[in-house]
């Protein structure tokens, strides 16, 4: 069996976990990193840390999460200087994740000088989507220069649960259509045709589409003119705001949907238009991408609000039984990988654990295997 560790740079963590072919070896997450008094100074301490603990023998592979591939990569890669040189040209494009998943190559390569290194991009998923859905309509040699275009993001959650939906089904990953959900503290949609990403609610950046933890979502692009014009606020201000201070932080105070909930079951009136405003909008992103589709064999619903948040699965989806789309009750209700759909229904609604690292790996084998 082929041995791959996973390395998941996030913004302030590092999450591993090791494989024997598909079995789980063992698993963990650096939290807090680069946070005063919290945990390891960067990311490349964090990287230094989790090898250090490791029984690496009978390792044949690193596979690496790097979130922005931009234009040049579509698929998995080796990483060599070449690449490696590329994820840094692309830095500007990810400014806040880019930088992470760099230290993390760089350290595993420095310390496993023989051990094949993989990249596995957030981005590549959706390099299928057609010129259409990717292009902004802003002048297109500003757009060239700039790079400026829908790259779309979560891209290994929504590989992994679509091709899972379709197992669980038992229908032929290649002839099914479904709108996969990842609803955590990010949050996206994505409709997959024939497993295909053929739309995406992110676009340039992760800020784009769905209301999320601390993201504004979709916006008025008006809004940063008038911010930095009325109120002084500088880009860098603005940045922060829509990014870091705005979904459900900027709503109710807290970012957590659990804790939205329960003020939402108490009564809280802020809490109550920031469950509506969340869940209006993907239910407009589930219309849409309905439209686009032409017809819809399943909604799949992943990630942390997605797996466990009955009430926003059955608001969502409230309203569209015209559509064949409906949400058991009592299914809802319950636990694991399963469809929430009425029997007979003629869209299946399932709910499905993403599995991200378990996807980097697969990609790393195959990378791998292929040279």
């Amino acid at each position: 069996m082929s041995r791959v560790l996973v390395l998941n740079c996030g913004s302030s963590s590092v999450k591993w976990r090791r494989y024997d072919g598909d079995q789980v070896l063992d698993h963990g997450t650096v939290e807090r990193v680069g946070e005063p008094g919290g945990g390891p100074p960067d990311h490349a301490s964090a990287v230094r840390q989790i090898l250090d603990g490791l029984d690496l023998t009978g390792l044949t592979a690193v596979g690496h999460r790097v979130v922005h591939g931009g234009r040049k990569f579509s698929a998995p890669v080796l990483v060599d200087d070449a690449v490696l040189a590329a994820i840094k040209d692309l830095v500007p494009l990810a400014p806040l994740h880019n930088p992470a998943n760099l230290a993390g190559i760089e350290v595993a390569r420095a310390a496993l000088p023989d051990i094949p290194q993989v990249a596995v991009f957030d981005t590549a998923f959706h390099h299928t989507l057609p010129e259409a859905a990717a292009t902004y309509a802003i002048d297109r040699e500003v757009a060239e220069r700039y790079g400026i275009r829908r790259y779309g993001f979560h891209g290994t959650s929504h590989a992994y649960v679509s091709r899972r939906t379709a197992q669980l089904l038992g229908r032929p990953y290649e002839q099914l259509n479904t709108i996969t959900l990842h609803l955590g503290n990010g949050a996206s949609a994505c409709a997959v045709a024939n497993g295909r990403s053929v739309a995406t609610s992110m676009g340039m950046s992760p800020l784009q589409g769905l209301v999320m933890g601390t993201r504004s979502g979709d916006l008025d692009p008006t809004v940063i003119f008038h911010l930095r014009r009325e109120a002084g606020l500088s880009v860098d201000e603005i940045d922060d705001l829509l990014n870091h201070r705005s979904g459900l932080l900027g709503l109710t105070g807290v970012n957590d949907m659990r804790e939205v909930l329960q003020r939402r079951a108490a009564g809280d009136q802020a809490a109550e238009l920031a469950f509506e405003v969340y869940c209006r909008r993907i239910t407009g992103y589930v219309g849409a991408y309905y439209a686009l589709l032409g017809h819809v064999d399943a909604i799949t619903f992943t990630a942390g609000v997605g797996e466990h948040a009955a009430p926003v699965r059955a608001a969502a989806l409230a309203g569209l039984d015209r559509l064949g789309i409906a949400v058991d009750d009592a299914r809802n209700g319950g636990e694991g990988d399963r469809v929430i759909s009425p029997d007979g229904a003629e869209v299946s609604v399932c709910v499905i654990r993403t599995d991200e690292e378990r996807e980097i790996a697969r990609q790393t084998r195959d990378v791998v295997a292929g040279h």
